[in-house]
């Protein structure tokens, strides 16, 4: 089975997914929507889950770093309701406190510049999340 992990901003959503064997998360894209109108891109990500025939999605929850939920908390979990009101798949949230703070940090040692890093770190971030949901589930196994 194949697991699609998601990063959720206020304007574009990171996606990822993992190979058949649920081992290596691999970055896919980063889809683009209006301020905090997620539902936009729901075509486009039915057609990536359908594509790889996912079984879950994994989306990061973006606690605060002292564990506290916040506003980006609150879209997060509206945006799972979207999810789960247009698609017959789990969906399970993963803590995603630093991912977008390493995905820059990966993009910055590979010397890559601001503009492009801008266009990338959703995706990393989303790469990030699921192959922490994908370890941790294999230390569990």
């Amino acid at each position: 089975m194949r697991i699609i992990g998601l990063d959720l901003g206020t304007k574009t959503l990171g996606v990822a997914v993992s190979d058949n064997t649920e081992t290596i998360s691999t970055g896919l894209t980063t889809l683009r929507f209006e301020e905090n109108k997620p539902s936009m891109i729901i075509d486009d990500l039915k057609e990536i889950i359908n594509y790889y025939n996912a079984g879950l999605i994994v989306i990061g929850l973006p606690k605060n770093m002292n564990n506290t939920l916040g506003d980006a908390v609150t879209r997060t979990r509206e945006f799972i309701k979207v999810l789960n009101n247009n698609f017959d798949i789990k969906v399970v949230e993963q803590d995603e406190r630093l991912s977008s703070v390493s995905a820059n940090n990966i993009l910055i040692s590979a010397d890559i510049s601001r503009k492009k890093r801008k266009k990338k770190v959703d995706t990393i971030a989303a790469t990030i999340i699921l192959q922490s949901y994908l370890d941790k589930r294999k230390e569990r196994k």
